[in-house]
């Protein structure tokens, strides 16, 4: 518990870090300190899933965790640069899924139908969910977006975790019994209020700071932040599921050792993997 607790306070201190970068540096290069995070859940994500799969042969790893380091830099420079992220990422996705079904059909390395399947899950499921991140992390209204992601996801593990010890002696539900024993019914719901509570917290923090003096509650936004809040935890709890699936298939506990207390980056972060895609959608709809 105290390596945890540590891990989750050095945590806190790097996002409030980012999120200053990010607020006071122009033109979208305070981004770039976001976009050094969601690649590198993006690439030692790739390592960790790769590492736990165990049956994907070395020419497809190597080409999978490639693509991994290079799909979120691609994306944020052309973006910054051209404002052609999509293209690029687009075109870098085509040419990886044509070098594995090349490697698959001419059985490169031993590569199987079975081995492909595996890479190109890790692919979507590391490279392009952190391409999303980032995405999310260069919308014109972006740093709401990326205050909202991380409080809601934050809140909804934290109350979650906090209403499942408080209430299962009474309500002891399980949430999903055969892939996570410990989640209970009731922990679910109060990671739903958690969420709801972090987006309501990211529409004050952020309109607050940015209407200094003159900050007036919209009731209409106000209600659409507890929506997304809603949508975002439920993704959030769904993608930790997820990832318990993933780890109960391949019969371990940890994706990884590199966070004490947390497990691998992808045992912290995947929560947020599926929530920023909601979010990303989301703020799309509300300023489109």
């Amino acid at each position: 518990m105290k390596k945890r607790l540590l891990t989750s306070v050095i945590y806190v201190l790097v996002l409030i870090a980012l999120i200053a970068l990010k607020w006071l540096v122009p033109a979208g290069w305070g981004s770039l300190g976001f976009d050094a995070l969601f690649c590198a859940i993006s690439v030692i994500g790739s390592i960790e899933l790769l590492r736990a799969i165990k049956t994907v042969p070395l020419a497809q790893r190597a080409l999978t965790i490639a693509y991994c380091s290079a799909i979120v830099p691609i994306y944020v420079l052309t973006e910054i640069t051209m404002g052609m992220g999509w293209i690029s990422a687009l075109a870098l996705t085509v040419l990886y899924v044509i070098a594995q079904l090349i490697f698959m059909f001419t059985r490169f390395d031993g590569c199987t139908g079975k081995s492909t399947v595996a890479s190109l899950f890790t692919m979507a499921y590391c490279g392009v969910l952190c391409c999303i991140l980032a995405v999310l992390n260069h919308l014109a209204h972006s740093l709401e977006a990326v205050i909202l992601l991380f409080l809601v996801v934050m809140l909804t593990d934290g109350a979650a975790f906090v209403f499942g010890i408080l209430f299962k002696r009474w309500l002891p539900q399980k949430l999903a019994p055969e892939i996570s024993p410990n989640k209970t019914v009731v922990g679910g719901a109060g990671g739903i209020l958690g969420g709801i509570a972090g987006a309501i917290l990211a529409y004050f923090i952020y309109f607050g700071f940015n209407n200094i003096g003159a900050f007036a509650v919209d009731l209409k936004m106000l209600g659409v932040f507890a929506l997304i809040g809603f949508i975002t935890s439920v993704a959030a709890q769904g993608g930790d599921l997820f990832e318990s699936a993933i780890k109960r298939k391949c019969n371990i506990k940890d994706m990884g050792k590199l966070l004490p207390g947390h497990g691998g980056v992808l045992d912290r972060f995947d929560s947020m993997l599926f929530s920023g895609l909601v979010v990303m959608l989301g703020f799309i709809i509300i300023y489109i």
